[in-house]
């Protein structure tokens, strides 16, 4: 090797040696106080925090910094922040997902050594309302009584009534449900039950009807009691104020619209305990936020449901279907799939009247313990014939670790070892007329 050659092997040494050095000094650089609290408290600290479903507050330093690992491996795999919607298909204004940069940030930081760094470099701690997530409720309504659950048992739904004694209509802009015990808490759900002769535009009796393809020589499902005195019956003449499972977000409703509770009207408390061999106690509730005045849009609850299913034992990717025609304008505001331990993915497919066809949501990893309501960013107005195809897939193999029976055919149940296939829906009418939604599942 003669002096040029060596010269240059030199110099191309240092230089590697140099961008080493720079970059070590560069993941030396990245604190918590600097680089990772603004990406937690933007994605992470609403529930990350004390009082909330997460395992561990990620607020300060010295509460984040023993977690440091598993957040590293967590976030690298997209684990959390809990988001399943497919990124290729609809934007929604509650996406939990992080950018790359801020994955690598945060791994980065971990590997080289999750530096706290200056105080001075801190954000400002969100501000949050102790056990709220929609802020300081105007009222909060909870079961009249504690509610004591066995140890172990099948438990049909419990329900609720509670009198808010409003003299005066009021809007609701905010719910949210706060459950007591979530360890034994499947969902729970509020109903508005107004008074007879009153009917709210989400609780008349055409807003939409279920068209039910059944077998032959099968029965109606029947969601309504025998007595329509019963709660349940009650509860089932209503419309939802409000509702909780695993993960959801609270409801705030965007723009002009939201909920209306007529004057005089009953909140009837559907909740659905499970047991785990523990016993536990829980007393339910839920908080409103009302608006100034009244709204120009009552947002409602929609489902396009299929009630007829059989999974067959062992079945690893059973299709279950079922679709809706809107019979009116609409808008969209948003989706959320619902099933249980076996569901695997649920698809949204809207066509329009002029033939063309769009998929409003894919969720090809649902998660019964981390469920999601997706909020679209924008509104979909759904002209007067548009439907939407709902399709899910279900695993009752011995390979879904989360399947209670591989060897049990499987039908429409209320139970977590039973199964459901809800698309959830809300809208609101573009015009005020009233319409009507036919479904049917296949």
């Amino acid at each position: 090797m003669n002096v040029k050659e060596r010269l240059r092997f030199a110099i191309k040494a240092m230089a590697f040696l140099f961008a080493a050095i720079m970059g070590t000094a560069q993941g030396a650089e990245l604190t918590f106080d600097k680089d990772i609290a603004p990406i937690f408290y933007a994605k992470c600290v609403s529930c990350h925090r004390p009082g909330e479903a997460a395992p561990m507050s990620l607020i300060t330093y010295k509460e984040a910094r023993p977690w440091a690992a598993d957040i590293r491996e967590k976030v690298a795999a997209r684990v959390m922040p809990p988001w399943h919607a497919d990124p290729h298909y609809g934007q929604f204004t509650n996406d939990r997902t992080l950018s790359r940069k801020q994955i690598e940030t945060i791994v980065d930081w971990v590997k080289s050594g999750a530096a706290e760094g200056n105080a001075t470099d801190l954000p400002a701690v969100p501000q949050f309302t102790q056990g709220w997530k929609i802020g300081q409720p105007d009222v909060v309504f909870e079961l009249p009584a504690e509610y004591q659950i066995p140890a172990r048992g099948t438990i049909d739904y419990q329900y609720f009534a509670v009198s808010p004694d409003f003299k005066e209509d009021r809007w609701v802009k905010a719910a949210e449900i706060r459950v007591g015990d979530r360890a034994h808490v499947h969902h729970a759900i509020v109903a508005v039950v107004p008074p007879k002769g009153v009917k709210g535009e989400a609780a008349d009796d055409d807003v939409y009807q279920l068209n039910q393809i059944l077998p032959t020589g099968q029965t109606p499902f029947k969601f309504l009691g025998d007595d329509d005195t019963t709660l349940s019956h009650r509860f089932d003449s209503g419309y939802w104020v409000g509702n909780w499972v695993p993960g959801l977000d609270p409801h705030i409703y965007p723009a002009d619209t939201g909920i209306r509770i007529p004057a005089g009207s009953t909140l009837i408390f559907q909740v659905h305990y499970i047991t785990n061999g523990t016993p536990g106690r829980d007393r339910t509730k839920i908080g409103l936020i009302f608006a100034k005045e009244p709204l120009e849009r009552e947002v409602m609850t929609g489902k396009i449901l299929n009630l007829t299913f059989t999974i067959p034992p062992g079945e690893s990717n059973q299709i279950v279907e079922s679709e809706a025609t809107f019979l009116q304008d609409v808008k969209l505001w948003s989706l959320t799939p619902h099933m249980h331990l076996r569901g695997k993915d649920m698809t949204y497919t809207a066509t329009y009247p002029d033939g063309r066809s769009q998929i409003l949501l894919k969720d090809p990893k649902y998660s019964l313990p981390w469920q999601t309501e997706y909020f679209l960013k924008e509104p979909l107005t759904l002209p007067k014939g548009t439907k939407i195809h709902v399709t899910a897939h279900f695993d009752n193999s011995p390979n879904n670790p989360l399947n209670p029976d591989s060897t049990a055919t499987v039908h429409w149940g209320h139970q977590t070892f039973e199964e459901m296939m809800v698309g959830f829906f809300t809208y609101s009418f573009v015009n005020v007329e009233k319409t009507a939604m036919v479904q049917s599942p296949r």
